[in-house]
């Protein structure tokens, strides 16, 4: 029997480097195309305090939006201590450009104060988003900054809110407004928008006060107010926190049932009190989707560079 001749050795030592170069062009093109993947974006949330409700309810939302998006981008969710924490806030936006994060979707706890430092951060090359409290137009005109509004109508929001209270009251009954943050525009429209209700049912408007968005704060304002004023109807709060502590101040002095409250944000420690009719009502910006809606106008910024404002809803919530 003949056999058949065995492959020469040069043969197969070229065979063998044949496929060991094959497989190292191999792996070559898979490292290539890996490090050639687009990073993810970063974007950075930037919320007042974390102390409200409100707020925690926006970060939950943002957060499972990015869950369900992992793919597409990461998150860094932060916040203050409390709602007049401006210097924090400034420093927190300072340590997001010091990451170099690709955007920020920010709800500034002053409509002024933060724009020399999201100039610096726009400067920067991040992309920014203006969420719930709108940017003061001529702070960023002089700052020659372009920064679209993601945000509800705060101002219709509270005249539907207004005008359920005083469909309960009669002209020339006595009310009063806790606002939020002067300097803080949302907390300036909601103050218009109650006014207009007030006026549009000629109701009588004893004393407008702050109490810097916070329940104690709108306490010791509503038992100086209901001290003044016995004749007191109503008290339009501008947001649920401050109204919160309205009715403890009401229940306090023995005049539950006959001062009526509202507020704004439906946080969820208010419903009992839209239940009870503590609270008459209150205004819904869907806290849990607010930031989703930045988010969303980011991401598309940093694809297209394009950026415009984005309306979002409200609604009236009652008993």
């Amino acid at each position: 029997m003949r056999l058949l001749p065995r492959p020469s050795l040069a043969f197969a030592i070229a065979a063998t480097l044949a496929c060991l170069l094959g497989a190292a062009c191999s792996r070559s093109d898979s490292a290539v195309a890996t490090s050639a993947a687009p990073a993810k974006p970063r974007v950075a949330l930037v919320m007042k305090s974390l102390a409200n409700e409100f707020f925690g309810t926006m970060a939950a939302g943002a957060k499972a939006h990015q869950r369900d998006h992992a793919a597409g981008y990461d998150l860094i969710v932060n916040g203050i201590k409390n709602e007049t924490d401006l210097g924090e806030q400034v420093s927190l936006v300072e340590q997001m450009v010091a990451m170099r994060v690709d955007a920020i979707v920010i709800a500034p706890a002053d409509s002024k104060a933060l724009v020399p430092v999201l100039k610096r951060a726009a400067a920067a090359g991040i992309a920014i988003i203006n969420i719930d409290n709108r940017l003061d137009p001529a702070a960023l005109k002089d700052a020659g900054l372009a920064v679209p509004f993601v945000g509800p109508d705060n101002r219709a929001g509270a005249v539907a809110v207004g005008r359920i209270v005083a469909a309960r009251l009669a002209p020339g009954d006595a009310v009063a407004i806790i606002e939020g943050i002067p300097t803080a525009d949302n907390g300036r429209q909601r103050r218009l928008g109650f006014e207009d209700a007030i006026k549009e049912a000629k109701l009588k408007l004893v004393s407008t006060q702050s109490g810097q968005w916070e329940m104690e704060r709108a306490s010791t304002v509503a038992s100086a107010l209901l001290n003044a004023h016995a004749d007191l109807k109503a008290i339009f709060c501008g947001n649920d926190n401050m109204a919160l502590g309205a009715v403890a101040a009401i229940r306090a002095a023995g005049r539950e049932g006959r001062v009526l409250v509202a507020g704004f944000d439906n946080i969820k420690a208010v419903q009992p009190l839209l239940a009870s009719g503590a609270v008459i009502a209150t205004a819904d910006q869907h806290a849990d989707r607010l930031a989703v809606f930045g988010i969303e106008v980011a991401l598309v910024a940093l694809k297209t560079k394009q950026t415009a404002d984005r309306a979002t809803p409200v609604d009236v919530v009652t008993r």
